[in-house]
């Protein structure tokens, strides 16, 4: 465990705060778009990422989802501290993008790291100020932008996250991601392809604007 912390985030963190993570981390590996964090569930830990990517979604009355921002490896999850903080329910859905492999951090070592650790205080900070940005995008996306606008950002950003411009997808995927519907899903795919900016592929999608 401690070769993995050394490798994503020995250049953050000190080597004592290091070997404190490592010492009350549990390791945790999680299979491709298996549920972590589930909408009105307590959170008692903080994730740390060694690999892979999750995606962070929202859930209408009806249980329909929308994908607002996805986190990486040496990332960690604003929300779930929010709530760590706050000891409330989870108000967001994780799910794993690719396999993932994370470290649990148990909510009470965040408050007593803040005051112990500059590193870790900044590190948290740096964690709001970027989940906020993501926040405000996903707003302007579903704000100013027209739905093929949207549809190609998603595509975009899920081809970053799996490192690979041929992403594995249905339509159907895509259109609860997006909120929308698989017919208007396929119809805007379709539109992209004559665009030149995408090819389609049965069950995949090879993104070429990335």
């Amino acid at each position: 465990m401690i070769e993995d912390l050394q490798k994503y985030y020995g250049y953050l963190f000190e080597d004592a705060l290091l070997k404190e993570i490592a010492d009350v981390a549990i390791a945790k590996d999680v299979k491709a778009n298996d549920v972590i964090i589930d909408i009105g569930s307590y959170i008692t830990s903080i994730p740390l990422l060694l690999s892979g990517a999750i995606k962070i979604l929202r859930e209408d009355k009806e249980g329909d989802d929308l994908v607002l921002y996805y986190i990486e490896k040496g990332d960690t999850c604003a929300m779930t501290l929010s709530c760590c903080m706050g000891e409330t329910k989870s108000k967001i859905k994780a799910v794993a993008e690719t396999d993932v492999k994370l470290l649990m951090i148990p909510k009470q070592k965040m408050s007593e790291w803040l005051s112990k650790y500059k590193s870790w205080q900044e590190f948290i900070l740096h964690s709001y100020h970027s989940r906020l940005q993501e926040f405000i995008d996903a707003i302007d996306t579903i704000a100013f932008l027209n739905m093929d606008q949207r549809l190609l950002k998603y595509l975009k950003d899920k081809a970053l996250v799996n490192h690979n411009d041929t992403i594995s997808v249905t339509h159907q995927q895509i259109a609860n991601d997006l909120h929308t519907s698989r017919v208007v899903v396929s119809r805007l795919l379709k539109a992209l392809e004559k665009q030149h900016k995408i090819e389609l592929y049965r069950n995949q999608i090879k993104v070429l604007e990335l």
